[in-house]
């Protein structure tokens, strides 16, 4: 009986499968994982092109997780999109997320939800206001949401 795969005799696809039991993984990632665990860029390459086939890899599916994941945490569509591109998902992947939970999500209801629980009322001084403003534009909101946050966020109070 064989026991656990020792990482010096482990394939590409062992380690690309042992990864992906944890979490989704974009293939750009996928790839530097891969490669920085020694493995050749063509093994690699041909590794991920199996998986993308197989239906174990895919760079839609993680842009979807990806976007709710960022969602619950409160965070704005500017600030998801640069992650996503800086994970490896190309634009038109990207798009298609955004689009896809384009129903389910609203961006300014969303801002205004994560600025109500983050602080209890707008701030007396403008740089408190500042203050505000800056934490959202961290978030990745643009101004728009940004504003409406900033008007609405303490209607229910």
């Amino acid at each position: 009986m064989a026991g656990p795969v020792r990482s010096e005799d482990a394939t590409p696809r062992d380690d690309a499968i042992r990864l992906l039991a944890r979490r989704e993984y974009a293939r750009a990632e996928l790839r530097d994982r891969l490669a920085a665990k020694g493995h050749a860029p063509e093994a690699v390459e041909a590794c991920l092109d199996a998986l993308v086939e197989q239906g174990l890899q895919s760079d839609v599916r993680f842009a979807e997780s990806f976007l709710r994941s960022r969602v619950a945490r409160g965070q704005g569509p500017v600030r998801i999109r640069a992650e996503l591109s800086r994970r490896g998902v190309d634009d038109a992947t990207a798009r298609g997320a955004f689009d896809e939970a384009g129903g389910e999500v609203d961006w300014f209801e969303l801002a205004a939800t994560t600025l109500a629980r983050r602080f209890s009322g707008p701030g007396q001084e403008p740089r408190e206001r500042a203050r505000r403003e800056r934490f959202l534009a961290g978030r990745g909101f643009d101004f728009d949401q940004l504003r409406h946050a900033m008007n609405h966020a303490w209607d229910d109070a």
